[in-house]
């Protein structure tokens, strides 16, 4: 007889924004006169930029012609886009990257739940709480994280490093020594980031232990402050230690569109294996690459009329976020974020739990948010808003919250 995944069977519940998503829909239909609107899930609204749309139609001719035709992509994907890659996103900030260190995929969600596949069952995860859950979820499904704890909401085998307005969202190096070291910077869903010289401790100590770091930059695009790093690799001594993930969905409205990449250096080794060949072997062997078409549309965010409108899309969810944040602070709500990622993470008001929250939010405001319990222990008593909607929906929010 056959068996099934077991791990499976661990996970709590549904997906936290599957719950969002049910919720969400449950109260549309049963108040169908309600104007509702969405700062819930992270997804853009604004279209793709005009440089991005005249490259996929350029591609799309591109297949009707026999000598511009293009089937199966590269394993690592296409040259053109690594290279712009290296050129533009790396090289600038003294980074030295080789052509075959960079994995094109279909986004850092895909990336960071398969990273795992080349990691043995027995590592020990830490991350940071409240944190992304896809990470935590697919270390289930893997096996790697012991038992939940219902009354706990804590996987048995995790190391959860608390990041709260009392730290200042730093998450604190653990009594325990992990193997694998989740960071994402800026912080989804806080929306907070870390300085140069706190992510340098965090490298020195992955060094250190010989620990690896999974490093998701897929907001680095909304990075403002001039102390807060771009990449892992700015730090010294992270191509030893650290495998980062970037994504176009955020910077260049590709969520609908899927993009993204892997950066695993060749310096990083295990008991003298590369996980840069092992991560390669796995590529080749479980993807297919992402679509030509797909890839110079990647391209042509690079270019320097994609990179100005890319840019000012960027500028568009941050003055919502501007907005969403200091409308939220003059209505006597704590807030953090939204100044280098386009998150706001707000505590709910007089200790409410962030679900009891979620329920005032919707029905009484008519907006949908996102619980901060969904994003693990610490997440408990916040709320998370984006600044993803379109101007209008997000000043009809604001002013629906600040009116009472």
């Amino acid at each position: 007889m056959f068996q099934i995944n077991e791990n499976y069977l661990k996970l709590p519940g549904s997906y936290l924004f599957s719950t969002v998503g049910r919720k969400s829909r449950e109260f549309i239909e049963a108040n169908p006169d309600k104007k509702v609107i969405s700062l819930g899930i992270g997804d853009v609204t604004q279209p793709l930029a005009p440089a991005v749309i005249e490259a996929l139609h350029k591609a799309v001719d591109e297949m009707a012609n026999a000598d511009t035709f293009h089937g199966y992509a590269p394993d690592l994907g296409y040259e053109f886009l690594r290279k712009a890659i290296i050129d533009n996103d790396y090289k600038p900030r003294g980074v030295d990257l080789a052509l075959d260190e960079i994995f094109i995929s279909d986004g850092a969600k895909s990336d960071s739940g398969n990273i795992g596949d080349i990691f043995g069952p027995d590592n020990v995860i830490a991350v940071c709480d409240p944190v992304y859950p896809v990470y935590v979820d697919t270390n289930a499904m893997a096996g790697r994280t012991g038992d939940y704890v219902t009354e706990e909401e804590k996987w048995s085998k995790v190391i959860y490093m608390p990041c709260t307005a009392e730290n200042h969202f730093v998450p604190a190096i653990p009594e325990q020594t992990p193997d694998m070291i989740y960071i994402c910077c800026p912080n989804n869903p806080t929306g907070t980031t870390l300085t140069r010289d706190e992510l340098q401790t965090w490298v020195d100590y992955a060094n250190e232990h010989k620990s690896v770091i999974i490093y998701d930059a897929a907001y680095e695009a909304y990075i403002s402050e001039e102390d807060v790093p771009h990449s892992i690799y700015e730090c010294e001594g992270a191509d030893t230690c650290a495998i980062e993930m970037r994504s176009f969905s955020k910077n260049a409205g590709f969520t609908g569109t899927r993009l993204g990449f892997t950066v695993i250096p060749k310096k990083l080794v295990c008991n003298g294996t590369s996980l840069n060949s092992l991560w390669a072997r796995r590529h080749g062997t479980k993807f297919n690459g992402a679509p030509y078409i797909i890839q110079k549309a990647g391209e042509a965010v690079y270019s320097e009329a994609g990179k100005q409108q890319t840019k000012e899309q960027i500028a568009y969810y941050m003055r919502n976020a501007k907005m969403i944040r200091e409308g939220l602070q003059n209505a006597g709500f704590e807030v953090f974020g939204g100044v280098n990622a386009p998150y706001i993470w707000m505590k709910t008001p007089d200790q409410m739990s962030s679900w009891d929250f979620f329920d005032v939010m919707l029905e009484k405001y008519n907006i949908v948010g996102t619980p901060g319990s969904g994003f693990g222990p610490s997440g408990e008593g916040y709320f998370r808003l984006t600044a993803f909607g379109s101007l209008e929906n997000t000043q009809e929010a604001i002013g629906r919250i600040t009116k009472g």
